[in-house]
């Protein structure tokens, strides 16, 4: 949420506004309003203010990844030497770096520091980025990778 602005309370029409846009960011102002049963005008303020305050964050298109050849997905839990600010900060930098690294998470409860989810054309590409640049950077001492065999379910919407 962005510094200095006050989370609006939300009713029903600007949870509506969120889920709609939530399924599908490219309405416009005009389809957005006639879908939620607001004018234009007035539904175009809600959402300039849901975006102020930090709840709408973006918008993006939504890719399908195996017509761009990325048919390689991993689930990587690497293990740090040390848990200092400076060791996170390097691992943080250079994984931020790397564009087939889509999501990156430091967890805590198991012998992982992080967990990666990488999406990669095949094995060669993904032994690639192990060996070129994962286990190179300074202070990781475990990697440990699982395939994703089948997806079950891919959302990114969030409950309302």
């Amino acid at each position: 949420m962005s510094k200095g602005v006050e989370l609006p309370k939300l009713d029903r029409t600007d949870q509506r506004i969120l889920s709609l846009l939530q399924q599908d960011g490219s309405l416009t102002n005009l389809q957005l309003a006639e879908r939620i049963g607001l004018s234009p005008s007035p539904c175009s303020r809600r959402v300039k203010a849901l975006e102020e305050c930090g709840l709408i964050e973006g918008y993006r298109a939504h890719l399908n990844a195996r017509l761009l050849g990325l048919d390689l997905m991993a689930l990587v839990h690497i293990s740090m030497d040390r848990h200092t600010p400076e060791r996170f900060k390097q691992f943080e930098h250079t994984v931020t770096q790397c564009s087939s690294v889509l999501e990156c998470y430091l967890i805590t409860g198991q012998s992982a520091d992080y967990v990666l989810k990488v999406l990669v054309e095949d094995m060669d590409a993904y032994q690639e980025l192990l060996l070129g640049t994962l286990t190179r950077i300074d202070g990781v001492t475990g990697v440990h990778s699982s395939f994703v065999l089948r997806r079950v379910l891919d959302r990114s919407a969030l409950p309302l």
